[in-house]
């Protein structure tokens, strides 16, 4: 295998990490780092939109991060945003900034999604076989994830973080009991949806990742208290620490960075929830989570052991869907593509994996009822955690399957830029003239038909004859036509 490098960046709540990695002989081998503390969810205001000022300081940290990456091949780059970016009104707005400083785009990640990831990273890390409990404080979430070796059997993702709760429970940078105590309560109220799951489960080991546990880690250990390990009788000696200095401006502890103290009370209380709602005596720290974990994934997709197909495969299975009918559309589809290609510009092999993807999944709707199954589809797809999946890749899967029959005015794609909008429009053409083609479910393949197109145009020539013997078939293309030029896409049909 060819040595390559492949880089993540993880645009987390309180900080921005970068790594980049290069691959050789199936091994990934870190060759550069850079972490900056942004602090995004303390810039989210009272209508939960980004500040400005908050922006520029993201701005500027991704900027940075880009000059590093600038050479590298955008399908070995991943840039992932996690809670803030969920949260945040005003995310999309951003995010089209962003991407043009990093130079690369940048996937707003489900909770699901990013505990997968995070478990994969600290998975990579360890040697031992058994259940682990992986779990991860961030600035705005907290991930909790049981799993054997590299699958995850549970996880859930809860909303709170050292950030969030460090602002909503110390105000004023005040450290009293009672403040420690009310966060100490909420966070093991936010717990009790997985107690019970996860104990009856049970793990053999214990794993915190990311900068809180990291953090707590190195307090305990500089004081004394343990040797590194988490545990209880630790997290009271700190906590006991803490309090007694009264303010956070004046809270000076070994071990604590000082950017990491207006954080860390917050962040304690979390996990002293934590350790006393799933009754953990021990935690060992991971120095791997989320940003190993997306460099492990992008591993797998230069494999091709992307996670993704395995979603799919899951999905068919899961509603049922007739393989051999998506398989019919599929070959249609992909036919398609390979002769508007070049004219419609749609030569990424993003564009066939996502066409592929999509002819796999446009008959999922069906499991809930065939009346309006592209909307039942699209739903599905929008509110379905997809392993592997970004936000707004499973918006892209559900605008196309919305978008593959009936009339249509474009208002599917209306959440895509100008830009993005004529791609997935071309896109969903290819499927919706795949899906009328295949209409009949014949086991035997079409007969061969010519396809040209033009920059909004696209001509399929078939024999007379054929059509003549499929007057179904020439009835639902005229039909097409209309719908189609409802959009602006001009269908032709030729006949020998």
């Amino acid at each position: 295998m060819p040595t390559l490098s492949l880089a993540a960046v993880d645009l987390g709540s309180n900080s921005f990490h970068m790594v980049v990695a290069r691959q050789h002989e199936g091994e990934l081998r870190l060759i550069d780092r850079v972490r900056e503390r942004v602090q995004l969810a303390a810039g989210l205001d009272a209508d939960q939109n980004l500040t400005e000022e908050a922006q520029e300081r993201a701005l500027a940290c991704l900027t940075r991060m880009g000059e590093r990456l600038r050479d590298l091949q955008p399908q070995r780059v991943r840039a992932v945003g996690t809670n803030t970016l969920r949260k945040a009104r005003n995310s999309r707005t951003f995010l089209q900034r962003a991407e043009e400083a990093l130079g690369h785009p940048i996937e707003i990640i489900g909770g699901q999604e990013e505990a997968r990831l995070i478990y994969l990273g600290v998975a990579h890390g360890v040697a031992d076989e058994g259940r682990r409990l992986v779990i991860d404080i961030g600035g705005g979430s907290t991930e909790c994830i049981l799993g054997e070796r590299f699958d995850v059997l549970e996880a859930d993702s809860l909303h709170m973080g050292c950030v969030s709760w460090s602002m909503r429970y110390f105000p004023g940078g005040e450290l009293k009991r009672k403040h420690m105590r009310a966060a100490e309560l909420a966070a093991r109220l936010e717990l009790v949806s997985l107690e019970r799951r996860f104990r009856s489960l049970g793990w053999d080991a214990v794993l915190g990742a990311s900068g809180t546990i990291r953090a707590v880690s190195g307090v305990l250990a500089a004081n004394g208290w343990t040797e590194g390990e988490i545990t209880p009788a630790g997290l009271r000696s700190m906590r006991k620490a803490i309090l007694s200095a009264e303010r956070l401006d004046t809270l000076s502890l070994p071990g604590l960075k000082p950017e990491r103290a207006p954080v860390i009370a917050g962040g304690l209380a979390i996990l002293r929830a934590a350790f006393e709602s799933l009754g953990i005596k021990r935690m060992d720290v991971s120095r791997k989570a989320l940003r190993e974990g997306v460099l492990h994934d992008l591993q797998g997709r230069e494999r091709h052991e992307d996670v993704r197909d395995s979603t799919i495969r899951r999905f068919v299975q899961r509603y049922d869907v007739d393989l051999e009918q998506a398989l019919r559309v599929e070959r249609t589809a992909l036919y398609l593509l390979q002769r508007v290609a070049e004219p419609w510009e749609l030569s990424d092999p993003a564009d066939a994996r996502l066409l592929r993807w999509v002819s796999r999944l446009h008959e999922i709707g069906m499991a809930i009822n065939y009346t309006a199954y592209q909307k039942h589809g699209a739903y599905l797809l929008i509110n379905s955690h997809m392993p592997g999946f970004s936000k707004d890749e499973r918006q892209r899967l559900a605008a196309l399957v919305r978008f593959q029959r009936r009339k249509t005015t474009g208002s599917d794609l209306s959440e895509f830029s100008a830009l993005s909008q004529r791609r997935y429009l071309r896109l969903a053409t290819l499927l919706r003239l795949a899906v009328l083609l295949n209409r009949a479910r014949r086991a035997r393949p079409l007969p061969y038909f010519g396809v040209q197109a033009q920059s909004e145009s696209i001509t399929l020539g078939f024999e007379s004859e054929w059509l003549d013997e499929h007057p179904l078939t020439r009835a639902d293309l005229e039909l097409e036509r209309q719908n189609l030029a409802a959009v602006r896409i001009t269908l032709t049909v030729a006949e020998d």
